[in-house]
């Protein structure tokens, strides 16, 4: 017999069980089973949650006892945590990513058209057609971007909603879109400028993930080299020109690497000759401060940390560490693959 509790703090999820476990021996005609009813059904669900399962009323009080004495929690009380939604970055695009679930499910192509309204009308003509244009960052980046959008409207229509947010580059803006920093129209605005502004920079360079610690590589690193991400304790990506990157690879000896498939060397010094148009855009963009807390590596409200966001590390692992200090066990990806999924695996001190 299950029956969930929240609150806001610790303590006050601690009071609650104790008053749940009084009222339930003042009225021993009281069915556990009702009562887990009328909790889940009828109950909003706050920042701190528990449930208590029991396979009788004996169970049940002593899982609220021990809940309420702050007592370490065993089979009969479980702490569910809290929740983070992650928003994958580029990379992550797959040909018809999204489709089925237009096709399957009105609440996600609800949200999809209303995103596509404010792109170009490419955008869904390539998701859904022309794989190798896919692979265009002007269209990479808002195909991207929808589908998050979508998919966050279509969790939220079964009532699955995030305590905190991140996302992984370009994931970001999705996820400070949905926690309400800014406007669909401006979150639109930014994300089509940014592929736009990065596609039109000349091509080349190179990205290259290593396994090593940031670390390790740091000593390696020069003007036309850099970090683009920290993915995990031994987890970083390389960005630069190609001999920078491949000199430093070499450097590091026989480390397992992949090359990423990469029109440009994102998060780099490649990308400075956007960063001035794109200021004047992020510019023109009103903020808000966040309904959902959103863990990023600067103040989201502030146009110059998209412009920074643009050129510097993505310091994913980082985030998930702040993740799992302020009380997250779940974390949903939103994206077209898995790919923080297994980031975020590696990051973690408890599974």
């Amino acid at each position: 017999m299950p029956l969930p509790l929240s609150a806001r703090t610790g303590p006050a999820l601690r009071a609650r069980a104790r008053q749940l476990a009084d009222h339930l021996r003042a009225t021993p005609g009281l069915n556990p089973v009702d009562v887990g009813f009328t909790l889940a059904t009828t109950r909003a669900g706050l920042n701190r949650r528990v449930v208590v399962v029991g396979r009788d009323r004996a169970e049940i009080l002593g899982g609220l006892d021990a809940l309420a004495q702050d007592a370490p929690l065993d089979g009969a009380a479980r702490t569910t945590g809290l929740t983070a939604f992650l928003f994958t970055g580029q990379g992550s695009q797959q040909p018809g990513m999204g489709r089925g679930l237009y096709e399957a499910f009105p609440a996600f192509a609800h949200a999809f058209d209303e995103v596509c309204a404010l792109l170009d009308p490419a955008v869904r003509e390539v998701m859904w057609g022309d794989e190798k244009a896919l692979g265009r960052t002007e269209f990479t980046q808002p195909a991207i971007f929808a589908l998050q959008v979508a998919l966050f409207r279509l969790f939220e229509s079964w009532g699955v909603r995030p305590d905190f947010v991140a996302g992984h580059s370009i994931g970001e803006l999705a996820a400070a879109h949905v926690a309400g920093v800014f406007s669909l129209p401006d979150a639109a605005a930014l994300v089509t400028a940014r592929g736009r502004l990065m596609q039109a920079l000349p091509p080349g360079g190179a990205m290259v993930a290593v396994e090593a610690t940031e670390e390790e590589v740091l000593p390696l690193l020069g003007q036309d080299v850099g970090i683009a991400a920290v993915n995990g304790p031994s987890s970083v990506v390389l960005s630069g020109t190609e001999d920078a990157v491949a000199a430093a690879v070499e450097r590091l000896g026989g480390r397992r690497t992949n090359r990423l498939r990469v029109s440009h060397a994102f998060h780099s010094p490649s990308m400075d000759p956007m960063l001035e148009e794109f200021r004047r855009v992020a510019r023109n963009v009103a903020y808000a401060e966040p309904r959902v807390p959103v863990v990023a590596a600067g103040e989201v409200t502030d146009a110059e940390h998209w412009v920074r966001h643009v050129r510097e590390t993505v310091r994913f692992a980082d985030a998930v560490t702040r993740l799992e200090a302020e009380g997250v066990t779940r974390y949903l990806e939103l994206g077209p693959d898995g790919v923080l999924t297994a980031m975020a695996r590696q990051c973690l001190t408890t599974t």
